[in-house]
């Protein structure tokens, strides 16, 4: 007597459309957003993710390394090499917590601010040549709908972000 097994809901790996899901397009655009900054900023050698981290540490002296990774996004092991070649190109320092130091504080030297000033200008038009394929009404409605999405979706994250 033949079995009667109950019908899979396996999916075919053929039928599955790339193009029909968002999760491709993200990592394809994150893939171009990195290349646009670098062909950007290429003169200045440095990668989104060290920019990320060095801006805010610019913008809060004296944060720990465990609260920039969560700041940026980044996982603590990450955000450990980050500050190793930031710091190796003397663009930021670190220095012991008086409170606790076993608690790395940083802070970005005058190279380091130097070089955020003169990234800047790349780094916007990097953003807005990524943004420039849809019309201007529709680009704040692009972000504000990019933020609900990461925002609604951060504790998924492997390093989730936190507080600014």
């Amino acid at each position: 007597m033949p079995s009667k097994k109950a019908p899979t809901a396996a999916v075919s790996a053929a039928a599955v459309d790339l193009d029909a899901h968002p999760g491709y397009h993200i990592r394809r655009l994150q893939q171009i957003a990195v290349a646009v900054f670098l062909q950007e900023t290429e003169s200045h050698g440095i990668t989104p993710v060290q920019f990320a981290a060095l801006q805010t540490v610019a913008q809060v002296p004296g944060i720990d390394q465990r609260t920039l990774a969560a700041r940026v996004g980044l996982d603590t092991s990450t955000i450990g090499g980050v500050i190793d070649r930031l710091e190796a190109r003397g663009l930021l320092q670190r220095h012991a917590s008086p409170d606790d130091r076993r608690v790395r504080l940083l802070g970005p030297t005058p190279e380091g601010v130097d070089l955020l000033r003169a990234v800047a200008p790349g780094m916007l038009k990097a953003q807005a040549r990524i943004l420039e394929p849809l019309p201007k009404a529709e680009r704040a409605e692009f972000m504000r709908m990019l933020r609900v999405l990461v925002d609604g979706n951060n504790e998924h994250s492997r390093a989730p972000r936190s507080g600014d």
